[in-house]
């Protein structure tokens, strides 16, 4: 019997799942949901200066992208959209004076995303001016209706955040009863669960946050999140990023015990700061329902037929011609090298750590202070120190039960915040996955014909010419963006897809102007004069051998003292494939693969014995 991962792949809980798929369990951990509570007054329909889309406009487009966000990466969150300061009412029961809920909270589809649509531009104002108008504000009737689309919804909610649109620093116009009444409304919301963060956009006279809403808004999260900021957003730009930032909750990978020493741990979470975009898997449907078709898998036995329940199924290994049988535990012990958890093993300085050293994407560790009270402080400990010793920690990391163990390089990482006091960066350890000694093998360089210094010198000032500060996020993948223009002309029954343009393709006129003659140059310096890359070569002729077959290369051999030299200074690698094969014939050693490593290990036995 093979063994038994050929046979049984799936049916170990882990084996399901992948180390870099982060997707979400909603069974076990709920759905995320986002009302959007957006100030209707007239104060938001105003242009801004020099053709400036208004605030209403802004939050509308914000609005369209999370919605078209949503139905892509998590379709099964609910958001909501909810007007306050309108005219006309329309709520459940219509128990709210000036407060229209516009989209309850619910999945987005793509008729939610065709009426915000519909709310865009100057037709899009005149549309919101009919159909819900501006009058009388009441914060706090907002708030209670917006309460009452979350205990409306009877699925499990993991996550509650509510959004305030509004470039009204006072929106009651110092009502106390009013401003009472919202804070109140506010705290049962936070106490609930709801995370309520202000969205708060351009005024004249800029925007007074302490005068009201500093009692409205959620604390920050952890120490780690930028609390309320102070600046409006006066751009598109700035808008989305806060919105972007604070619209998905952050999600760990795992959760584990820092290991410091006997007795000392400190709970940390484990973060993947980024993922790669990939194009969705097919999803087969039923042809006469169009309903998602689900597989099962069954196991029947071979003889009988009969049903095999998971506790009648054996698992086997043949090992040295018997077949050992054993259970399901006892495969799952075998697997165990030790609970989950990062052990310190010890420090190095940073520049132990190479760059051939990264062999797969990074994750972040920050701590979590739910879990082990103090560990945000040991922790924040840790990091200074490392940051000032200039070095990384050394750790065993498994990660999760039934995993082998890894060894990984904790590198500190500092905060960082822009000019608008946005974190860019947030403070932690990056994890480094560290090779094995069996990862690190010895490559042999083709010999190619080395280049003149002045060719070298010419090439230095090409390169210079064509440098750029790159970004990751400056070029997207234009076959996922075109996919997904595709579906969202699909969905939104447009004539054609938004065309997209291709980040990647050279700029070949600004390459051109900025390197002038250095291509010629180069070229003159590279290649024989008249030298054309885009011409194919000339076919070569084939030599007159006056009907004779074509001349055999001589075979190489090499002598026995000289390959026993080669083993003594473990140097065997440097010779060629086909002399290795020729070495194996000469001493009479059966070979069936080709590889390099095979043939090294089969002439090392031969000459050793």
């Amino acid at each position: 019997m093979a063994e038994w991962a050929a046979y049984y792949q799936n049916d170990d809980e882990e084996g399901e799942q992948e180390e870099g798929d982060h997707s979400v369990d909603y069974k076990t951990t709920g759905r995320d949901s986002l009302v959007f509570l957006v100030d209707a007054s007239k104060e938001m329909f105003i242009k801004g200066e020099d053709g400036q889309p208004s605030n209403f406009d802004m939050t509308m487009q914000v609005v369209r992208s999370v919605y078209t966000s949503k139905i892509i990466s998590s379709h099964r969150d609910l958001v909501a959209l909810v007007f306050f300061g309108t005219e006309q009412s329309k709520n459940p029961k219509n128990a709210f004076k000036n407060v229209y809920v516009y989209h309850n909270l619910n999945e987005p589809g793509a008729k939610r995303v065709q009426d915000v649509d519909a709310l865009r531009g100057e037709k899009g104002a005149q549309l919101a001016a009919e159909t819900m108008g501006s009058g009388e504000t009441s914060l706090g009737d907002a708030l209670w209706c917006c309460s009452n689309l979350y205990s409306d919804i009877k699925l499990r909610l993991s996550y509650k955040r509510l959004m305030i649109f509004t470039c009204r620093d006072d929106p009651h116009g110092g009502d106390s009863a009013k401003n009472r009444q919202a804070r109140t409304k506010a705290s049962d919301l936070k106490d609930t669960g709801v995370n309520i963060n202000l969205m708060h956009l351009m005024k004249p006279g800029g925007f007074d946050v302490p005068l009201f809403f500093c009692d409205i808004v959620s604390p920050p999260e952890d120490e780690g999140e930028l609390g309320l900021q102070m600046e409006p957003c006066t751009k598109l730009d700035d808008l989305q990023k806060r919105v972007r930032a604070k619209e998905l909750k952050k999600r760990a990978m795992a959760r584990l015990n820092l290991c410091l020493g006997e007795g000392i741990n400190v709970a940390v979470g484990i973060y993947a700061t980024a993922v790669s975009a990939r194009k969705p898997g097919a999803i087969k449907l039923y042809r006469e329902t169009n309903e998602q078709v689900r597989s099962k898998t069954r196991t029947f036995h071979t003889q009988t037929g009969s049903l095999l329940l998971p506790s009648e199924i054996k698992k086997a290994q043949v090992y040295g011609k018997r077949q050992i049988v054993m259970e399901r535990d006892e495969v799952n012990a075998l697997k165990k090298f030790n609970d989950p958890g990062l052990l310190l093993i010890g420090f190095k300085p940073m520049e132990r750590l190479k760059l051939h050293h990264h062999i797969r994407p990074a994750v972040f560790l920050y701590p979590e202070e739910d879990e082990i009270t103090g560990s945000a402080c040991l922790f924040s400990a840790l990091l200074k120190k490392c940051s000032e010793k200039n070095v990384f920690a050394l750790c065993r990391c498994i990660s999760r039960r039934n995993y082998p163990p890894q060894f990984v390089a904790l590198v500190p990482q500092k905060e960082e915040v822009d000019e608008g006091n946005v974190q860019i960066t947030a403070p932690g350890f990056n994890v480094i996955y560290l090779p094995y000694a069996d990862d690190m093998r010895t490559l042999d360089p083709p010999q190619c014909p080395s280049a003149s210094q002045i060719q070298v010198d010419k090439m230095k000032e090409i390169v210079s010419k064509l440098r750029f500060r790159y970004r990751s996020d400056a070029f997207e993948n234009p076959v996922i963006q075109q996919h997904y223009r595709n579906l969202e002309a699909l969905a939104l029954d447009m004539m054609a897809p938004e065309e997209t343009e291709d980040l990647i393709m050279p700029k070949v006129a600004q390459i051109d102007g900025r390197l002038g003659p250095l291509v010629q140059e180069f070229t003159d310096l590279v290649y024989p004069a008249g030298y054309n890359p885009e011409t194919k070569p000339a076919a070569k002729r084939k030599t007159d051998t006056g009907g004779a077959g074509a001349e055999k290369k001589p075979k190489v051999e090499v002598p026995e003292n000289e390959l026993r030299a080669h083993m003594q200074n473990g140097t065997l690698g440097k010779l060629t494939v086909p002399v290795l094969k020729e070495a194996c014939k000469q001493f009479g050693i059966r070979t069936t693969g080709t590889k390099k490593q095979d043939l090294i290990d089969a002439l090392t036995d031969r000459l050793a014995s």
